[in-house]
């Protein structure tokens, strides 16, 4: 591996490196619960991130703990950054996981310096801080806590639910900053989740997540994430979803269509090509401009969620109001079949509205 590979200028990286290659220290561990991961545990230079000026994300300033995520997301848009390690964006990227053992204690110094000036800090947003490796280094509780006390505003996207073990911490952060959550729920479907998201925790429990936060006086929204074309956007199924989500009391829901970029866009089509190869050559089309999906479909998508949102009670506008939910409409047999317009029937009569929101 070519740790230097973190250096913002290679000719510089022995000084300019997150961490160096001395620094890393590899332990496998071969235990029923992380059977199959290698943990690379490194001490980084630093923590905060800066997003390039370029980025869709609408944010400036990130923390990632981790790289590599043993979620293992068919999808995940984050495997290309493995490569930068000179690892593998596939397997590797599941099962080679480096830890940024002493994340906390650079969190807190970084915002104690003078030149911080205590800007908004996004978590998860490019691998999950909750992942199964925090339950082993605990790295989550020490940056929250650095957070608190210097009542820095932040925010954390997760599918995990191992954030519920941290559920006194976020609301004593709540209580001197500014505190967001999201739950990332892109569907219902168990057959889907399981070969989509084998390492995730299944949506039913990450529901539970929204509740319980809400339960406890923390505002929780859902990243309907990804909304998967011909897999998991039938109306039937996004109902579905939008459904369940309300019921778990989400403040918000956005949603957020498939994005492919290299890296994430040879595994997942690598995956699509064992699982249903009937839809390669309709990806390719769908796709066939970059990574993400057209315009018009993403603004089809965003439309039908929104107008679900509405039904079912969820948003700002609607907090502290009775939620009135339908009793579970069964999918059709063909929910997953040929449902959706043809690509050039669409682009001849594309829905108007809002396009999704592009957090990733």
């Amino acid at each position: 591996m070519r740790w230097d590979h973190l250096a913002e200028n290679p000719a510089t990286a022995h000084t300019a490196a997150l961490f160096d290659a001395d620094a890393v220290t590899t332990r496998t561990f071969d235990t029923p619960e992380f059977r199959g991961i290698t943990f690379h545990e490194v001490r980084a230079r630093s923590i905060v991130n800066r997003v390039p000026g370029a980025s869709r994300m609408p944010f400036e300033w990130t923390v990632n703990p981790y790289r590599g995520c043993t979620h293992a997301c068919v999808y995940c848009f984050a495997r290309k950054t493995h490569s930068y390690l000179d690892l593998d964006t596939g397997l590797g990227f599941d099962t080679q996981i480096v830890v940024k053992v002493n994340a906390p204690e650079l969190l807190r110094a970084h915002l104690g310096s003078r030149r911080w000036h205590g800007e908004h800090i996004a978590m998860g947003t490019n691998v999950d801080c909750y992942q199964r490796a925090e339950g082993r280094y605990r790295l989550m509780p020490g940056i929250i806590a650095a957070l608190r006390d210097h009542a820095n505003p932040f925010s954390i996207l997760t599918k995990g639910t191992l954030i519920l073990r941290d559920l006194d911490l976020l609301k004593q952060a709540s209580e001197v900053t500014d505190v967001g959550i999201s739950v990332s729920i892109g569907f219902v479907d168990q057959e889907l989740w399981r070969t989509v998201e084998p390492g995730t925790p299944a949506p039913e429990r990450r529901l539970d997540v929204v509740r319980t936060l809400g339960e406890h006086g923390i505002g929780c929204g859902v990243l309907m994430a990804p909304v998967i074309p011909f897999l998991s956007d039938h109306p039937a199924q996004l109902r579905a979803t939008v459904r369940a989500i309300a019921a778990a009391g989400a403040t918000s829901v956005t949603p957020l269509v498939l994005h492919l970029r290299p890296g994430a866009r040879e595994w997942f089509m690598a995956w699509l090509e064992r699982r249903h190869p009937y839809l390669v050559r309709r990806y390719e089309r769908l796709y066939a401009e970059g990574a993400y999906a057209p315009k018009w479909y993403q603004r089809r998508i965003t439309r039908q969620v929104h107008d679900l949102a509405q039904e079912y009670g969820i948003g700002p506008t609607c907090a502290g109001m009775p939620r009135r939910i339908r009793r579970a409409e069964p999918l059709p047999e063909h929910a997953v079949a040929e449902h959706t317009m043809t690509e050039q029937a669409a682009a001849e009569h594309p829905t108007t509205g809002p396009t999704q929101l592009s957090l990733l």
